[in-house]
């Protein structure tokens, strides 16, 4: 896998953390800087176990299905991108519950957020690559925007959110395809 399919990948991936922790930031009444680091560490944490775990549980099973692996990643991909797209149509019904700040709030909105990493680490085991490079990129990306969102939710409010998502789900699409047309057309 390419850098820039990776980079592209944490980034996709990274976007629900991102407009999640923007909404963070338009709670958060008297915003410092361990706020935002609070929210990126959880919510970077999250983003690089999660393919991690769906890596481990993918290698078990990726033998038996490799004849077809391609069009499976490619319609995780497609389906999370797709999912990401439709709810960012629904993203201005969503609140947050109580303080974001509060331990267990921050656990789930973490989990929730990087579900959709835990299926793309399947797909990364089917394409026999190692797991390092992308946990460490789909975290550190993650960390860097869930940061920077926690600041701009802060100061910006809440009108970029939805086409954050849908950016995001654009982009899994696309590596989906990607995937998709190099195992059929030059494997």
């Amino acid at each position: 896998m390419s850098h820039l399919s990776l980079i592209v990948i944490a980034l996709g991936l990274s976007m629900d953390a991102f407009a999640v922790s923007i909404t963070s930031g338009i709670a958060i009444k008297r915003m410092h800087l361990g706020h935002a680091i609070i929210i990126g560490l959880f919510f970077g944490s999250f983003q690089a176990l999660m393919p991690l775990l769906g890596w481990i549980s993918g290698i078990s099973f990726a033998s038996w299905i490799k004849a077809f692996d391609h069009w499976i990643a490619c319609t995780i991909l497609v389906f999370l991108g797709l999912k990401m797209i439709l709810e960012s149509r629904h993203l201005e019904q969503k609140q947050l519950l109580s303080n974001p700040m509060e331990i267990p709030i921050l656990f789930m909105m973490a989990l929730a957020t990087s579900i959709d990493a835990l299926a793309v680490g399947v797909t990364l085991s089917f394409l026999e690559i190692s797991i390092l490079a992308p946990i460490i990129v789909i975290g550190s990306v993650t960390f860097l925007l869930s940061f920077c969102g926690t600041y701009i939710g802060n100061c910006c409010g809440s009108f970029l959110e939805n086409k954050i998502e849908i950016a995001g789900g654009v982009m899994l699409i696309g590596i989906g395809f990607k995937i998709l047309i190099q195992h059929l057309f030059f494997s």
